[in-house]
């Protein structure tokens, strides 16, 4: 019996501007999500100018011209909605769900800052401030981000592939009003953007509505064409990192590997199921709960449009061998791809994908932003509906043969991380006693009492101002 669930019911047009449209109706619940999707993330940024993208996400809530600063959050918030918005390397996307009355404001919204954002040299000095003090905390400040970051000018040799969603903070430095407002120009188009709809609304009045607010900003000419085209070798394959914030030593390993939705992009991602998703997958079971050599083990892969990556991440226990675990995990590799996996294993893979299937379409937004995506990457959002089907027919023959000639293979980095003993040594340095001060330096001085004042102070009453904090972004999507 062929497992099926129903169909996303989805209805698509183009505005004239070029602004692609898809609508999925769901009564179920008094809400709706919207999804606004622009074809622009750091593949996109040119040698000099990267951090762009990321920096737009920042600067579409600083106002525009019907919407004060940070506005856009307070509309949302008062409404009983949710918001935010990421950066990636293939999209930014801007996202909300709202009860389903309140659906023209977020029309009015997402419209008015695609149509007249406020593009100015305070919005930019400030924002490019507030980037390099998230790059500073969320980055600089943690334990292994930075060797994450670094992974991907180890495995990519194209420039396009290879730099960091966060970007060079010199060359925010570097970027100019002018540079800002091309970029706008050129990314923020509508003929440059995919907006979904999926919830409790009239088709006809959504349609009405996206017209009305959508349909009269001007279209652009088209960006310029992106090449993502890679080697087949890695950019380097051994490296070491040098981490002083690092507690112990740790190791990232990374392959490049087929685009998304290729055969073999599908086989490796049910491979790599197998080998770190969960505590049932066979890299928990061997080095955390079997020999106990490990105090985490995990993985991804970086779904692109292009040549994508496989990551492994591995932090020992203090005292075990780095060299024996990345052993015994190049093991468990081989094991797939010479044995492939178990009937017990395909059947755990098949009943955990359409559980997966079935909780995310749940949800308006997962819809909303599925929905967006496909119509993006592919101008075709109805493959929503058959993107199970393609995972379903994997066997277990794809995936040994995947994981054999792309991840079992020495075509890989190993990218070691190693704490910075001069944290130590200082420490030590600053914990030593001073020598005594000179047997002639005068006494300390008598402790000074200020006077008890007449009468006590007067309270100052103020008011607290309304602060809106920008939501903070995933970092998966930020950077790994």
């Amino acid at each position: 019996m062929t497992f099926q669930i129903p169909s996303a019911n989805v209805e698509q047009f183009t505005l004239a501007n070029g602004l692609r449209v898809v609508l999925s109706q769901d009564h179920a619940v008094p809400v709706v999500s919207i999804a606004v999707y622009y074809d622009v993330g750091s593949r996109n940024e040119k040698e000099g100018r990267t951090g762009f993208a990321h920096l737009f996400e920042h600067m579409m809530f600083q106002g525009s011209e019907n919407v004060p600063k940070a506005a856009h959050f307070q509309y949302i918030f008062n409404a009983g909605g949710t918001m935010n918005g990421t950066t990636s390397t293939e999209r930014t996307n801007y996202f909300e769900t709202l009860p389903s009355n309140y659906l023209p404001l977020a029309f009015w919204l997402e419209s008015d800052r695609m149509r007249s954002l406020k593009v100015t040299q305070e919005n930019l000095d400030n924002q490019r401030n507030a980037v390099q003090e998230e790059k500073r905390l969320r980055y600089d400040n943690q334990p292994y981000v930075n060797a994450f970051l670094r992974m991907n000018e180890l495995i990519f040799t194209n420039p396009a592939n290879a730099h960091s969603t966060i970007g060079s903070m010199e060359d925010l430095d570097d970027a100019t009003i002018d540079d800002v407002r091309e970029f706008f120009r050129v990314y923020y188009a509508p003929n440059n953007a995919v907006l979904s709809v999926v919830g409790d609304f009239d088709g006809a009045q959504a349609r009405e509505l996206i017209e009305k607010y959508f349909a009269s900003i001007p279209a652009q000419p088209l960006p310029p064409s992106v090449d993502v085209s890679e080697k087949e070798e890695v950019a380097i394959k051994n490296e070491i990192f040098n981490d002083p914030l690092a507690p112990a030593p740790a190791f990232v390993l990374g392959w490049k590997i087929p685009a998304r939705r290729t055969p073999e992009f599908y086989a490796l991602s049910l491979g790599g199921t197998l080998l770190f998703d969960g505590d049932s997958a066979r890299l928990y079971q061997k080095l955390v709960k079997g020999d106990e050599s490990v105090v985490s083990i995990e993985g991804g892969i970086d779904e692109r449009r292009g040549p994508s990556a496989f990551y492994i991440f591995a932090l020992p226990k203090p005292g075990e061998e780095v060299a024996e675990i990345r052993e015994k995990i190049f093991a468990e590799i081989k094991s797939i791809a010479t044995e492939g996996p178990s009937d017990e294993e395909m059947e755990k893979l098949r009943n955990s994908l359409c559980n997966d299937a079935v909780r995310g379409r749940q949800s308006t937004m997962y819809r909303a932003q599925r929905l967006a995506e496909f119509a993006l990457y592919d101008s075709d959002p109805s493959l929503f509906d058959n993107e199970l089907d393609h995972y379903l027919s994997v066997t277990a023959a794809d995936i040994k043969n995947s994981v054999s000639r792309f991840i079992d293979v020495d075509n890989r980095v190993v990218l070691d991380i190693i704490p910075v003993a001069a944290a130590e040594e200082e420490a030590e340095v600053a914990a030593s006693p001073q020598p005594p001060g000179e047997t002639s330096q005068p006494a300390s001085p008598a402790p000074q009492i200020p006077e008890q004042p007449f009468s006590e102070p007067e309270t100052v009453h103020s008011e607290i101002p309304q602060i809106s904090a920008e939501p903070v972004k995933d970092l998966a999507d930020t950077q790994l």
